[in-house]
């Protein structure tokens, strides 16, 4: 094991210039971790997931995809994705959605998704098994000084997505999708509910369902 692995503190918040962070992220020891970074403070996630993180990150991804679909809205999702906006601040949320007018904004052949030039994205997506405070947290501050739309916040152990609304860097808790309108949070609970009892391929069908209605 690499010195810099045995010193390097993980899953936490501390304290580290860009150029640090950069550097860290940039080794190959962390080809696979997640990264973070905003107001002078660096996070590095390190896999693995996990089943229940896993299970319920593609549940959520799936109703998205899905609604959109039926409801004709113009949707790219991306999993994983690096947005960085050089000096200043670095997330890559679990998933993340660009909608409407933005659906198409970002090119093929792009890697890490340069905020200088590229708008943020729509829609936040973090799956908090162990992390719930930091996504409640610091992260939240993160996305809404990037200027994210909406925020979702997808507590593992509750089966429960909290949401936010973000307007001029402050946010508020909403019960109804913003950007995606007609969806009400509580049926995406009710979905995750679901997924504990039966195959995922069942809640998908019972979703359908929802919105057709």
């Amino acid at each position: 094991m690499s010195e810099l692995q045995t010193q390097l503190v993980t899953d936490t918040w501390i304290a580290a210039t860009w150029d640090k962070y950069i550097q860290i992220i940039e080794n190959p020891a962390y080809e696979k971790a997640k990264g973070y970074y905003h107001n002078g403070h660096m996070r590095i996630e390190m896999p693995p997931l996990g089943h229940d993180h896993a299970c319920d990150n593609t549940i959520i991804a799936f109703a998205v995809n899905l609604f959109c679909t039926i409801k004709g809205i113009l949707a790219k999702g991306l999993t994983n994705c690096t947005y960085r906006r050089t000096g200043f601040n670095e997330a890559q949320p679990d998933v993340s959605y660009y909608l409407s007018d933005n659906a198409d904004i970002i090119p093929y052949g792009t890697s890490i998704i340069n905020l200088d030039i590229y708008p943020a994205p729509t829609l936040v997506i973090e799956v908090a098994n162990t992390s719930l405070a930091d996504d409640q947290g610091e992260k939240r501050l993160l996305y809404e000084d990037l200027g994210v739309k909406e925020y979702w916040i997808l507590n593992v152990q509750n089966a429960q997505v909290m949401a936010f609304a973000i307007e001029n860097q402050g946010s508020r808790r909403i019960t109804e999708s913003q950007v995606l309108p007609g969806l009400a949070i509580s049926l995406l609970n009710d979905a995750l509910r679901r997924s504990r009892q039966m195959n995922q391929s069942q809640v998908g069908a019972w979703l359908l369902t929802q919105f057709q209605q």
